[in-house]
């Protein structure tokens, strides 16, 4: 029987011991510093209103998501995002400008929506337009977002586009995500097509799936972690801080709450730092390749309010807006919550969520919970002209829990786990800090370190 322990209890860990679940020959565990698992999952349930403190959706063009959920019968409890109101806004120059019809992602597909959209000037759609003209890389090497942007569409669409909406995904600055970590797919569309616009307008051709690109749960993401923790509580154990790891000639020697622990294989579904810390008795050159792994802190302002809103310059009719960083605001992004999904608000009101913090706003984070509400609404009501009281808000908040995937990041990671594994065999990684960050990516991240145990055989 091998015996397994997984340290970390967020997604990853949890798909993890999931795997493990379901393997002959496994004997395992998970340990978890904190009093619940699910990790950055928190959904909170007040008033008839539902908060998520974390992610609030997944993407189903990466299967493992949708795929666990049918393993655990939650086909039901899916729900789709309101394809009725799918507009982004940005802001420019102070003004909230819907993002043109036709945009996929940074690129524009449809010819007279761009035009007439007062979010680019003259000078920059003429640039935009240009694009099937500039030649494709053709070798692989990583540039950033910024970059790439840039070179294809220039420097106004990677400022108003590239920057809020592609780095801010990754709550990240665009000079330094790199392209081939977070949105490889543009580089494989320019080689193959010369041209993004070519790409998008063929791919736009297709088609449609019939399966939205967002998916939650009724009741919030907090019930996927509860559907996929049931069956495993047995075999949970919170509140267990690791100190340390070592490895003698026969096993791995956890050291936790006074207390040692035996296993085989390790699973460390923890972020790059704290991995970095348990690995250092072991492989410390392992080690310092994870602290090399930058983090940035956020922070999330869920807030409630009776309708109608007060003050606001225009309707609430999309899923929300993101900010270039060179409006220079406080906030990164709001998300109309109650919008983007069904049930997120009692009827007659509306819930959203304001991001604060990431590489250009952490000074923000040191304001206590209310001093981040009274930024929140300020910023709303400078940018929206809102003035309603909430009558709910709730803050998140989340140090150093956003791990940056800097240009050269895949090259890194490819180096990092192939040296973990010849220097210490029976240590797996799974989670955000690696190879994608989404819930699909750390589901796939977990169940692929349990199949390397199963596969591992003890010799």
């Amino acid at each position: 029987m091998k015996r397994v322990v997984i340290i970390g209890g967020g997604m990853a860990g949890l798909a993890a011991a999931h795997e493990c679940q379901q393997q002959e020959g496994i004997e395992w565990q998970l340990l978890d510093a904190s009093d619940r698992l699910g990790g950055k999952i928190v959904t909170d349930h007040v008033d008839g209103f539902v908060i998520e403190g974390g992610p609030d959706s997944f993407i189903t063009q990466k299967p493992a998501g949708v795929a666990l959920c049918e393993e655990l019968g939650l086909e039901s409890e899916l729900i789709p995002c309101n394809s009725a109101a799918q507009k982004v806004f940005i802001l420019s120059n102070g003004q909230l400008c819907e993002l043109p019809e036709g945009f996929r992602l940074t690129v524009p597909t449809r010819l007279m929506p761009f035009l007439r959209s007062p979010l680019f000037s003259w000078r920059a759609k003429v640039r935009m337009g240009l694009e099937p003209l500039v030649p494709p890389k053709r070798d692989n090497e990583d540039e950033s977002i910024s970059a790439f942007i840039t070179r294809r569409l220039g420097k106004e669409a990677a400022d108003k586009i590239g920057g809020p909406l592609m780095a801010g995904i990754y709550v990240a600055d665009p000079e330094r995500l790199s392209l081939l970590s977070t949105f490889p797919m543009f580089r494989t569309l320019e080689q193959k097509y010369g041209s993004l616009i070519h790409a998008m307008r063929h791919m736009a051709k297709r088609p449609a799936s019939g399966q939205p690109m967002f998916m939650s749960m009724k009741q919030g993401m907090g019930q996927l972690v509860q559907a996929i923790s049931q069956p495993l509580l047995k075999s949970c154990q919170l509140g267990v801080h690791v100190d340390a790891i070592e490895q003698s000639e026969t096993e791995f020697r956890i050291l936790c709450n006074n207390r040692e622990i035996g296993a085989d294989e390790i699973i460390l579904a923890t972020p790059p730092a704290q991995a970095a810390q348990l690995l250092e008795k072991i492989d410390a050159a392992s080690a310092t390749e994870l602290r090399q792994i930058r983090t940035v802190s956020t922070a999330t302002v869920s807030l409630g309010f009776a309708l109608p809103l007060e003050g606001i310059h225009q309707p609430m009719d999309g899923f929300g807006f993101v900010i270039p960083a060179s409006e220079n605001r406080r906030i990164l992004a709001c998300t109309w919550s109650s919008m983007k999904f069904p049930g997120r608000a009692p009827q007659d009101h509306a819930l959203m969520r304001v991001f604060i913090g990431g590489e250009r706003g952490e000074q923000w984070l040191d304001r206590d919970d209310e001093g981040l509400v009274k930024l929140a609404l300020a910023e709303l009501e400078s940018i929206w002209g809102l003035t309603s009281v909430p009558v709910v808000s709730r803050v998140y908040r989340w140090p150093n829990g956003n791990p940056q995937y800097d240009v050269g990041h895949a090259q890194r990671m490819h180096q990092l786990l192939e040296s973990l594994a010849a220097r210490a065999p029976g240590i797996h990684l799974a989670g955000s800090g690696y190879r994608g960050i989404g819930l699909p990516d750390c589901i796939a991240s977990g169940r692929g370190a349990a199949q390397r145990v199963v596969g591992n055989e003890l010799t």
